[in-house]
């Protein structure tokens, strides 16, 4: 292939003069039968100009895990490969920090995808960089900032549905404590709350019933292991589980117990991991869209860059009940 080179060389002008000339630089200096000549060359030697690479414009993820934490909890991580692709697509490069605010942003960073649970401080600290913010999982609307959320009270609801379809009446919850990325404050789940709003209402509510711990399959055992001896013959039939890692380690303690799944107690998950299909019996659960959460939050934020709209979005996804065999029909 020709270079600017090889036509200045059969131009004898400079390579410079060449680059202007093909450049349509009406500044230069040169004669019109040096222009047409260059032109001639160029074409007679097929000389295609190189289109310069548009430089890829950067975003900001801010995972709220560290990348160890990611590994025990596959759902973040799921949410954090999906903003990545779906940037991927939109030709756009990733700058990753992993349980970090920074103290500054670099100038050429055009927005910022923050994932996870933060605290009203690290919001009050992103907001000063004046980049574009999308939020996603944590609804920070009240802080003007986009975000992209789960419809809780929807999956809640088609929870307790199913349940008082199947005709339960002793009702359990296995729920786990949180904390914002920089532990300033423990986070209420949404999850928890409403599941016993949704009781109280239906008078089927018992304190006793709930237990917290940690969103581990360990913790869902040892919770498991306190509701037997708790409650013995008395057991809930069925348990909300706020996430499957507890469900499993929940059905785990059942099965040592020689307690029968679904017969004697029914368990419900939520966020249909990969493993919730090939436990057994495989675990009915809440299916939340991970790649659509990450991928929105990337189109939120591109929204906001590009239209420069003053008005904070928030886009609330719904969810789906995946019944498998840990729930008595």
């Amino acid at each position: 292939m020709a270079t600017l080179k090889d036509i200045a060389d059969r131009a004898k002008v400079s390579t410079a003069t060449v680059s202007r000339v093909l450049n349509d630089d009406e500044t230069l200096s040169v004669g019109e039968e040096t222009r047409k000549k260059i032109w001639e060359i160029a074409e007679e030697m097929q000389y295609k100009k190189m289109k310069k690479k548009t430089p890829k414009r950067k975003i900001l993820v801010i995972q709220w895990y560290s990348r160890e934490e990611e590994l025990d909890d596959l759902y973040y991580q799921s949410v954090r490969l999906s903003v990545e692709n779906r940037a991927a697509e939109k030709n756009l490069e990733i700058v990753n920090l992993f349980q970090e605010v920074p103290e500054e942003v670099a100038e050429d960073i055009e927005g910022i995808c923050a994932i996870g649970k933060f605290s009203t401080k690290q919001v009050q600290k992103l907001k000063t960089y004046q980049k574009p913010l999308c939020f996603i999982d944590s609804d920070q609307m009240s802080f003007g900032e986009d975000c992209v959320v789960i419809d809780f009270e929807y999956a809640v609801q088609t929870i307790v549905d199913q349940m008082i379809a199947a005709g339960h009446q002793r009702i359990g919850f296995l729920g786990g404590k949180e904390y914002t990325q920089d532990k300033a404050y423990e986070i209420k789940d949404p999850r928890e709350e409403l599941f016993r709003q949704n009781l109280k209402r239906l008078k089927l509510y018992q304190e006793s019933y709930f237990y917290s711990g940690s969103f581990s399959t360990e913790s869902g055992q040892a919770l498991m292991k306190q509701a037997i001896a708790d409650h013995q013959d008395d057991l809930p039939t069925i348990f909300f589980a706020a996430n499957d890692s507890i469900a499993i380690g929940a059905m785990r303690e059942l099965q040592d117990a020689q307690i029968a799944i679904p017969d004697r107690v029914s368990m419900i998950g939520f966020n249909d991991s990969n493993v919730a299909r090939y436990v057994y019996p495989a675990l009915s659960t809440i299916k939340v869209d991970t790649e659509a959460l990450g991928a929105t939050g990337v189109d939120v934020l591109l929204d906001r860059i590009e239209t420069k709209r003053a008005i904070a979005k928030k886009v609330s996804l719904s969810t789906l009940y995946m019944e498998r065999e840990s729930t008595k029909k």
